[in-house]
Protein backbone atom coordinates (compact mmCIF):
# COMPACT_ATOMS: atom_id res chain seq x y z
CA UNK A 1 0.00 0.00 0.00
CA UNK A 2 3.05 2.44 1.04
CA UNK A 3 4.73 1.72 -2.53
CA UNK A 4 0.93 2.06 -4.19
CA UNK A 5 0.24 5.39 -2.72
CA UNK A 6 4.30 6.58 -2.56
CA UNK A 7 4.75 7.14 0.83
CA UNK A 8 6.47 5.43 4.11
CA UNK A 9 4.97 2.79 5.43
CA UNK A 10 4.37 5.24 9.13
CA UNK A 11 2.56 7.41 6.55
CA UNK A 12 0.12 4.62 5.85
CA UNK A 13 -0.15 3.65 9.29
CA UNK A 14 -0.44 7.65 10.61
CA UNK A 15 -3.43 7.78 8.03
CA UNK A 16 -5.21 4.43 8.41
CA UNK A 17 -5.54 5.14 11.92
CA UNK A 18 -6.49 8.71 12.32
CA UNK A 19 -2.97 9.78 14.08
CA UNK A 20 -3.63 13.40 15.34
CA UNK A 21 -0.06 13.94 16.78
CA UNK A 22 1.26 13.86 13.53
CA UNK A 23 0.22 16.51 10.61
CA UNK A 24 -0.11 14.88 7.18
CA UNK A 25 -1.25 16.85 3.97
CA UNK A 26 -4.88 16.33 3.10
CA UNK A 27 -3.36 15.13 -0.86
CA UNK A 28 -1.05 12.78 1.27
CA UNK A 29 -4.01 11.00 2.66
CA UNK A 30 -6.22 11.06 0.29
CA UNK A 31 -3.69 9.06 -2.21
CA UNK A 32 -3.45 6.61 1.20
CA UNK A 33 -7.12 6.20 1.31
CA UNK A 34 -7.35 6.02 -3.14
CA UNK A 35 -4.50 2.76 -2.52
CA UNK A 36 -5.92 1.61 0.31
CA UNK A 37 -9.43 1.09 -1.18
CA UNK A 38 -7.67 -0.43 -4.56
CA UNK A 39 -6.03 -2.66 -2.42
CA UNK A 40 -9.38 -3.28 -0.74
CA UNK A 41 -7.72 -2.76 2.67
CA UNK A 42 -10.45 -3.27 5.47
CA UNK A 43 -9.01 -1.53 9.23
CA UNK A 44 -9.23 -4.25 12.14
CA UNK A 45 -12.02 -2.36 14.05
CA UNK A 46 -10.82 -4.31 17.25
CA UNK A 47 -6.84 -3.55 16.61
CA UNK A 48 -7.66 -0.13 16.22
CA UNK A 49 -9.25 0.12 19.29
CA UNK A 50 -6.60 -1.34 21.39
CA UNK A 51 -4.24 1.08 19.75
CA UNK A 52 -6.65 4.24 20.24
CA UNK A 53 -8.07 3.15 23.57
CA UNK A 54 -11.76 3.10 22.31
CA UNK A 55 -14.14 2.79 19.61
CA UNK A 56 -15.12 4.86 16.72
CA UNK A 57 -18.74 3.80 17.37
CA UNK A 58 -21.07 6.38 17.82
CA UNK A 59 -24.19 4.26 19.01
CA UNK A 60 -27.82 6.28 18.21
CA UNK A 61 -30.94 4.23 19.22
CA UNK A 62 -33.15 3.94 16.64
CA UNK A 63 -36.73 5.69 16.73
CA UNK A 64 -39.61 3.61 17.06
CA UNK A 65 -41.63 6.81 17.04
CA UNK A 66 -42.83 8.14 13.66
CA UNK A 67 -40.90 11.76 14.02
CA UNK A 68 -41.57 13.22 10.76
CA UNK A 69 -39.73 13.88 8.36
CA UNK A 70 -38.26 17.37 9.85
CA UNK A 71 -37.06 14.86 12.10
CA UNK A 72 -36.00 12.29 9.97
CA UNK A 73 -34.05 15.02 8.27
CA UNK A 74 -31.90 16.08 10.72
CA UNK A 75 -30.80 12.62 12.11
CA UNK A 76 -29.97 11.52 8.51
CA UNK A 77 -27.64 14.99 8.40
CA UNK A 78 -26.02 13.58 12.19
CA UNK A 79 -25.32 10.28 10.79
CA UNK A 80 -23.49 11.78 7.58
CA UNK A 81 -21.65 14.47 9.43
CA UNK A 82 -20.32 11.61 11.81
CA UNK A 83 -19.33 9.34 8.96
CA UNK A 84 -17.04 12.57 7.85
CA UNK A 85 -15.06 12.69 10.94
CA UNK A 86 -15.04 8.84 10.72
CA UNK A 87 -17.38 7.34 13.13
CA UNK A 88 -18.80 4.44 13.12
CA UNK A 89 -22.80 4.96 13.33
CA UNK A 90 -24.70 2.17 14.72
CA UNK A 91 -28.36 1.85 15.60
CA UNK A 92 -29.71 0.41 17.77
CA UNK A 93 -33.35 -1.10 17.80
CA UNK A 94 -34.44 -0.61 21.52
CA UNK A 95 -38.11 -0.63 21.74
CA UNK A 96 -39.63 -2.15 24.61
CA UNK A 97 -36.35 -1.91 26.92
CA UNK A 98 -36.32 0.15 30.36
CA UNK A 99 -33.33 3.15 31.01
CA UNK A 100 -31.50 0.47 33.06
CA UNK A 101 -31.82 -2.32 30.50
CA UNK A 102 -30.79 -0.14 27.57
CA UNK A 103 -27.45 1.23 28.99
CA UNK A 104 -26.80 -2.26 29.82
CA UNK A 105 -27.20 -3.20 25.93
CA UNK A 106 -25.92 -0.13 24.70
CA UNK A 107 -22.70 -0.59 26.85
CA UNK A 108 -21.41 -4.17 25.40
CA UNK A 109 -21.24 -2.63 21.81
CA UNK A 110 -18.32 -0.18 23.87
CA UNK A 111 -19.38 2.54 22.19
CA UNK A 112 -17.45 6.22 22.21
CA UNK A 113 -20.66 8.02 22.07
CA UNK A 114 -24.57 7.67 22.95
CA UNK A 115 -26.46 9.93 21.18
CA UNK A 116 -30.37 9.02 22.92
CA UNK A 117 -33.07 10.62 21.32
CA UNK A 118 -34.89 10.99 24.26
CA UNK A 119 -37.53 8.29 23.99
CA UNK A 120 -36.04 6.12 26.59
CA UNK A 121 -36.02 7.90 29.85
CA UNK A 122 -32.14 7.51 30.66
CA UNK A 123 -31.14 8.31 35.10
CA UNK A 124 -27.51 9.75 35.97
CA UNK A 125 -26.99 5.84 37.46
CA UNK A 126 -27.64 4.69 32.98
CA UNK A 127 -24.83 7.74 32.06
CA UNK A 128 -22.71 6.22 34.85
CA UNK A 129 -22.99 2.57 33.80
CA UNK A 130 -22.49 3.68 29.90
CA UNK A 131 -19.20 5.97 30.89
CA UNK A 132 -17.71 3.07 32.64
CA UNK A 133 -18.32 0.62 29.87
CA UNK A 134 -16.14 3.53 27.53
CA UNK A 135 -18.00 6.33 26.21
CA UNK A 136 -16.80 9.47 26.55
CA UNK A 137 -19.88 11.60 25.43
CA UNK A 138 -23.48 10.51 26.52
CA UNK A 139 -25.63 13.29 24.97
CA UNK A 140 -29.67 13.96 25.28
CA UNK A 141 -32.04 15.54 22.96
CA UNK A 142 -35.37 16.10 24.38
CA UNK A 143 -37.44 18.40 27.03
CA UNK A 144 -35.29 17.80 29.63
CA UNK A 145 -31.42 17.14 30.62
CA UNK A 146 -30.03 14.36 32.63
CA UNK A 147 -27.27 14.62 35.39
CA UNK A 148 -24.05 13.77 34.02
CA UNK A 149 -24.97 13.86 30.28
CA UNK A 150 -24.65 16.35 27.75
CA UNK A 151 -27.79 17.68 27.01
CA UNK A 152 -29.39 19.34 23.90
CA UNK A 153 -32.43 20.52 25.02
CA UNK A 154 -35.30 21.36 21.81
CA UNK A 155 -37.94 22.94 23.79
CA UNK A 156 -41.02 21.79 22.27
CA UNK A 157 -43.58 24.05 24.30
CA UNK A 158 -42.39 27.12 21.93
CA UNK A 159 -44.25 24.77 18.75
CA UNK A 160 -47.59 24.19 20.51
CA UNK A 161 -47.18 28.30 21.59
CA UNK A 162 -46.61 30.04 18.33
CA UNK A 163 -49.70 28.11 16.84
CA UNK A 164 -52.23 28.88 19.46
CA UNK A 165 -50.72 32.84 19.43
CA UNK A 166 -50.72 32.99 15.89
CA UNK A 167 -54.65 31.50 15.79
CA UNK A 168 -55.45 33.30 19.38
CA UNK A 169 -54.32 36.85 17.23
CA UNK A 170 -56.77 35.90 14.58
CA UNK A 171 -59.58 36.24 17.05
CA UNK A 172 -60.49 32.38 17.38
CA UNK A 173 -61.71 31.56 20.83
CA UNK A 174 -62.13 28.40 20.91
CA UNK A 175 -59.15 26.28 19.85
CA UNK A 176 -58.35 22.39 19.18
CA UNK A 177 -55.18 20.54 19.68
CA UNK A 178 -54.64 17.38 18.18
CA UNK A 179 -52.63 14.71 20.97
CA UNK A 180 -51.51 11.51 18.80
CA UNK A 181 -52.48 8.53 20.67
CA UNK A 182 -49.54 7.09 18.82
CA UNK A 183 -47.12 5.30 21.79
CA UNK A 184 -43.86 7.83 22.20
CA UNK A 185 -45.48 11.17 20.45
CA UNK A 186 -45.91 12.35 24.14
CA UNK A 187 -42.84 12.98 24.13
CA UNK A 188 -43.19 15.99 21.62
CA UNK A 189 -47.04 15.98 22.06
CA UNK A 190 -47.38 17.10 25.51
CA UNK A 191 -44.96 19.83 25.57
CA UNK A 192 -46.81 21.17 22.90
CA UNK A 193 -50.00 21.18 24.53
CA UNK A 194 -48.68 23.13 27.39
CA UNK A 195 -47.24 25.49 25.23
CA UNK A 196 -50.57 25.89 23.82
CA UNK A 197 -52.26 26.58 26.66
CA UNK A 198 -49.70 29.32 27.88
CA UNK A 199 -49.79 31.42 24.75
CA UNK A 200 -53.36 31.26 23.87
CA UNK A 201 -54.64 34.18 25.55
CA UNK A 202 -58.38 34.27 26.03
CA UNK A 203 -59.03 31.29 24.24
CA UNK A 204 -60.37 28.10 25.32
CA UNK A 205 -58.15 25.49 24.53
CA UNK A 206 -58.85 21.37 24.26
CA UNK A 207 -56.61 18.51 23.66
CA UNK A 208 -58.00 16.13 20.98
CA UNK A 209 -57.19 12.68 20.77
CA UNK A 210 -56.31 11.32 17.39
CA UNK A 211 -54.17 8.52 15.42
CA UNK A 212 -53.01 9.04 12.45
CA UNK A 213 -55.61 7.42 10.34
CA UNK A 214 -58.54 8.06 8.13
CA UNK A 215 -60.54 6.49 10.34
CA UNK A 216 -59.80 8.80 13.45
CA UNK A 217 -59.54 11.55 11.45
CA UNK A 218 -63.20 10.72 10.60
CA UNK A 219 -64.44 10.12 13.51
CA UNK A 220 -62.89 13.77 14.94
CA UNK A 221 -64.88 15.73 12.26
CA UNK A 222 -67.52 13.64 12.70
CA UNK A 223 -68.09 14.92 15.67
CA UNK A 224 -67.03 18.26 15.20
CA UNK A 225 -69.78 20.21 15.41
CA UNK A 226 -70.75 19.31 18.57
CA UNK A 227 -67.27 20.05 19.88
CA UNK A 228 -68.05 23.82 19.32
CA UNK A 229 -64.04 24.87 17.70
CA UNK A 230 -63.17 27.21 15.82
CA UNK A 231 -59.82 26.63 15.16
CA UNK A 232 -57.01 23.76 15.75
CA UNK A 233 -53.49 23.31 16.00
CA UNK A 234 -53.26 20.06 14.63
CA UNK A 235 -49.49 18.61 15.74
CA UNK A 236 -48.01 18.73 13.03
CA UNK A 237 -48.34 18.92 9.20
CA UNK A 238 -48.81 15.54 8.61
CA UNK A 239 -51.56 15.35 11.39
CA UNK A 240 -53.00 18.58 9.72
CA UNK A 241 -53.98 17.51 6.38
CA UNK A 242 -55.29 14.07 7.65
CA UNK A 243 -57.78 16.01 9.73
CA UNK A 244 -58.14 18.70 7.48
CA UNK A 245 -59.23 16.39 4.23
CA UNK A 246 -61.89 14.81 6.96
CA UNK A 247 -63.54 17.85 7.75
CA UNK A 248 -63.89 18.77 4.75
CA UNK A 249 -65.79 15.65 3.75
CA UNK A 250 -67.80 16.21 6.74
CA UNK A 251 -69.06 19.62 4.93
CA UNK A 252 -66.89 21.89 6.87
CA UNK A 253 -65.11 24.63 5.38
CA UNK A 254 -61.54 25.85 5.52
CA UNK A 255 -60.99 28.15 7.34
CA UNK A 256 -64.47 29.61 7.43
CA UNK A 257 -65.63 26.97 9.77
CA UNK A 258 -62.46 25.79 10.75
CA UNK A 259 -59.41 27.30 10.64
CA UNK A 260 -56.06 24.70 10.73
CA UNK A 261 -52.75 25.04 11.73
CA UNK A 262 -49.79 22.04 11.50
CA UNK A 263 -45.91 22.27 12.05
CA UNK A 264 -42.98 21.56 10.49
CA UNK A 265 -43.71 23.68 7.15
CA UNK A 266 -43.68 20.26 4.91
CA UNK A 267 -43.79 21.29 1.23
CA UNK A 268 -46.84 19.02 0.24
CA UNK A 269 -48.86 21.29 3.10
CA UNK A 270 -48.07 24.19 0.08
CA UNK A 271 -49.65 22.13 -2.15
CA UNK A 272 -53.02 22.10 -0.38
CA UNK A 273 -56.02 24.16 -1.06
CA UNK A 274 -56.73 26.02 1.08
CA UNK A 275 -52.89 26.29 1.69
CA UNK A 276 -51.59 24.89 4.98
CA UNK A 277 -50.70 27.34 7.74
CA UNK A 278 -47.38 25.91 9.99
CA UNK A 279 -45.23 26.38 12.64
CA UNK A 280 -41.76 26.46 10.87
CA UNK A 281 -39.00 24.80 12.76
CA UNK A 282 -35.41 25.61 12.74
CA UNK A 283 -33.49 22.31 14.42
CA UNK A 284 -29.98 22.34 15.07
CA UNK A 285 -27.65 21.24 12.23
CA UNK A 286 -26.36 17.97 12.11
CA UNK A 287 -23.05 19.18 11.93
CA UNK A 288 -23.41 21.03 15.00
CA UNK A 289 -24.07 17.65 16.97
CA UNK A 290 -21.30 15.71 15.00
CA UNK A 291 -18.65 18.32 16.16
CA UNK A 292 -20.37 17.89 20.11
CA UNK A 293 -19.76 14.48 19.55
CA UNK A 294 -15.97 14.53 18.26
CA UNK A 295 -14.90 17.53 20.53
CA UNK A 296 -16.50 15.61 23.65
CA UNK A 297 -14.66 12.22 22.64
CA UNK A 298 -11.48 14.46 21.62
CA UNK A 299 -11.62 16.25 25.01
CA UNK A 300 -14.06 14.74 27.83
CA UNK A 301 -15.57 17.70 29.50
CA UNK A 302 -17.95 18.44 32.06
CA UNK A 303 -21.63 17.72 30.97
CA UNK A 304 -23.33 20.86 30.08
CA UNK A 305 -26.52 21.88 28.61
CA UNK A 306 -26.89 23.34 25.11
CA UNK A 307 -30.49 25.07 25.23
CA UNK A 308 -32.03 27.89 22.33
CA UNK A 309 -30.98 25.21 19.26
CA UNK A 310 -34.13 25.16 18.23
CA UNK A 311 -36.48 27.67 17.23
CA UNK A 312 -39.97 28.10 15.52
CA UNK A 313 -42.48 30.49 14.34
CA UNK A 314 -46.11 30.45 12.67
CA UNK A 315 -46.17 30.89 8.70
CA UNK A 316 -49.55 32.16 7.86
CA UNK A 317 -51.32 30.74 5.04
CA UNK A 318 -54.71 30.14 3.66
CA UNK A 319 -55.84 27.72 6.38
CA UNK A 320 -56.16 30.57 8.61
Amino acid sequence: MARLAGVSRATVSYVLNNAEAVRISEPTRRKVREAAEELGYVPHAAARSLRAGHTRIVLLPTSHVPVGPLYSSFLNELQWALRRLDYTVVQYGSVGLSGDQAARAWAELRPVAVISLGEITLTARNVTTLKRAGARAVITLGPESVPGAHALVMDQQEVGARAAAHLSERGYRRIGVIVPEEDGLELFSAPRLAGARSAAGEAEVQALPMSYTEDSATALAARWRQLGLDAVFAYNDEYAMLLMRALQDAGLRIPEDVAVIGADDLLLGRLLRPRLSTVRIRMPSGDLLASLVDRVVREPAEARELRDLMSARAVPREST
